[in-house]
């Protein structure tokens, strides 16, 4: 049995990532700085990774 069209992969260009785990937004935010010691990580404001 095969596959239908519309579940297949398409063959277009991926995308890079564009959602961060909670401890990928953490260790963004200490590189940019932004980041407090002992600071919540529960409600971090938004961030876009780098390209």
């Amino acid at each position: 049995m095969s596959k239908h069209n519309s579940l297949k992969a398409s063959g277009g260009a991926k995308q890079g990532q564009t959602v961060l785990k909670r401890f990928e937004r953490v260790k963004l935010l200490k590189e940019r700085g932004e980041w407090e010691e002992g600071a919540s990580a529960i409600g971090l404001p938004k961030t876009t990774p780098n390209a």
